[in-house]
């Protein structure tokens, strides 16, 4: 099965629901980061939740998830857009503990538990949207459903999970969102608060095989939703050579000459796909002004 994510309605449209496969997808960045489980857990699940998120916009709009604490991680950032392209990267990416007393990867010592999370949207107007909260629990799952209560005002449920393999690679990973409109009742809310409880966390589920629609068939068990939009989700870096030749160039010809002198050339490593440039005297000639 390949990645992709899925956009439902539920409780006669009283419920806005998302779910997604992101196993290759999370596979991809790690590899490229060259992560260690602990670190994977947390890239995954950022990465995962920020790909749903992205499902919200529209066009060309894109957003830029940044989870940063006081743990030994430093920051995770995390974009993603309306296409379904997606990338992150971890500051420190070799960072690995002990399984937690719950038998799980230690997100939250990996994270830290004081810091901030940091969602920026660009929608295409002459300012960005940016809302930023503090981190509640170092989980991430929890820490977006406090982001989207506290700076969206919309009451959510969010599931992210990452299995890893003993060679660091992934076994398994997914998420769903599920959110509540203005005219949610409250039983349809203690319903769910029910459900989600007792559902199997969300990467076991995509581990033994469950699809996008099966993940909500879990948590809608009576039918009770409707798809509305289906997309592929896929690692996509926006990095260029020529992004790196604007922003070389942009610097001056001073700048552009002490790299030619001290340097012979220049190199560049994306910090998202680890894609490397390089450039010789020549180009560098060529780009000044």
């Amino acid at each position: 099965m390949s990645d992709y994510m899925i956009r439902a309605m539920a409780y006669n449209g009283s419920v806005r629901a998302f779910a997604i496969r992101s196993t290759d997808l999370v596979n991809e960045a790690c590899q490229r980061q060259d992560t260690w489980a602990t670190a994977s857990a947390a890239l995954g699940r950022t990465m995962t939740i920020s790909a749903m998120m992205g499902m919200m916009l529209k066009g060309d709009d894109k957003l830029t998830a940044k989870l940063e604490g006081d743990g030994p991680l430093g920051y995770v950032i995390a974009d993603s857009n309306a296409h379904g392209d997606v990338r992150g990267y971890v500051k420190n990416p070799h960072v690995d503990f002990d399984l937690n007393e719950k038998g799980k990867l230690d997100v939250r010592r990996a994270v830290g538990i004081n810091g901030s999370l940091s969602i920026v949207k660009d929608l295409g107007l002459k300012n960005h949207f940016t809302g930023q909260v503090p981190i509640v629990s170092g989980e991430v799952s929890e820490d977006f459903t406090y982001y989207f209560a506290s700076s969206e005002q919309v009451p959510s449920a969010v599931g992210a999970g990452v299995l890893v393999n003993p060679d660091f690679t992934i076994l398994a990973s997914g998420g769903f969102i599920v959110q509540m409109l203005p005219d949610a009742s409250e039983f349809t809310v203690k319903q769910l608060e029910k459900r989600l409880s007792e559902i199997k966390p969300i990467s076991s589920l995509i581990r033994d095989g469950y699809s996008p629609e099966d993940v909500l068939d879990e948590i809608f068990p009576n039918g009770e939703w409707k798809l509305l939009s289906k997309s592929d989700v896929q690692f996509k870096c926006q990095c260029s050579k020529e992004r790196l030749e604007r922003a070389i160039s942009s610097l001056g010809n001073d700048e552009i000459d002490d790299m030619i002198e001290k340097d012979g050339g220049a190199e560049a490593t994306c910090q998202f796909c680890h894609e490397q440039y390089h450039f010789t005297v020549e180009d560098l000639e060529r780009l000044k002004q």
